[in-house]
C-alpha cells in the first residue's frame, strides 16, 4: 500500500557550501535533503521510501562544533508498505524446483513457493518453468498477480520479507 507520511529530518551543510542568499541555500538544503533521502532503503514502521513530494519547512539553522550547519527539516513523502491481504504484481526474476523468485516495486526478492501455486508442476531444462494444466506458464519475466498472506521485517537487510500465494481468483499470470 502506497502511503503518504511527514517526516522531521535534519540536513546538515557543510561550512563551504553556505551562501548569503537564501534562494541557494534552500536549494542546498534540498539537494542535500533528496541526496540523504535516496541512499535509506525502508523502515519498518513506513516501509520503502519511494519518493519526496514536498519539502514543508525549514529551520532554523544551527552550528555545530564542527563548524558545519544542521538545519531541522519537515518533508512529505511517499512509501510502500505491504500489508497482509494484499493483492500485488511482481515480475518474476528467478525460477527454482522449490518456487520462484519476484520482483515486486521497491521488493526486490518475493519468494511464491511451489506449495502456494496450485495447478502449476515444475518443468526443469536449460529454461525451467512452471506449467499449469490449462497451458498456462510461469517462466523468466512473466507477470504474476499475487497475494500477500504475512509480512516479516528483517532489519539486517532493511526489507519486508512476505509470505505469498497464488490460491485465490484472478491470481496468477497476467
Amino acid at each position: 500500500m502506497y502511503l503518504k507520511v511527514q517526516f522531521p529530518w535534519n540536513v546538515v551543510i557543510p561550512p563551504d557550501q553556505l551562501d548569503k542568499k537564501r534562494v541557494m541555500l534552500q536549494r542546498f538544503i534540498i539537494v542535500r535533503l533528496l541526496q540523504e533521502f535516496s541512499s535509506r532503503k525502508a523502515t519498518k514502521e513506513h516501509g520503502y521510501f519511494l519518493a519526496v513530494t514536498t519539502l514543508d519547512n525549514i529551520g532554523e539553522g544551527k552550528v555545530r562544533e564542527q563548524g558545519d550547519v544542521l538545519f531541522p527539516v519537515v518533508f512529505s513523502c511517499l512509501t510502500f508498505k505491504p500489508f497482509r491481504g494484499e493483492i500485488l504484481q511482481g515480475v518474476v526474476n528467478r525460477i527454482l524446483k522449490q518456487g520462484v523468485f519476484l520482483k515486486s516495486g521497491p521488493i526486490e526478492n518475493v519468494y511464491l513457493t511451489a506449495l502456494k501455486m496450485p495447478d502449476y508442476h515444475y518443468v526443469p531444462g536449460e529454461n525451467p518453468v512452471f506449467m499449469s494444466d490449462k497451458l498456462l506458464k510461469i517462466e523468466k519475466d512473466t507477470v504474476l498477480r499475487f497475494m500477500v498472506l504475512g509480512t516479516k521485517w528483517s532489519e539486517t537487510e532493511r526489507e519486508f520479507q512476505m509470505v505469498v500465494t497464488m490460491e485465490g481468483d484472478y491470481l496468477g499470470p497476467i
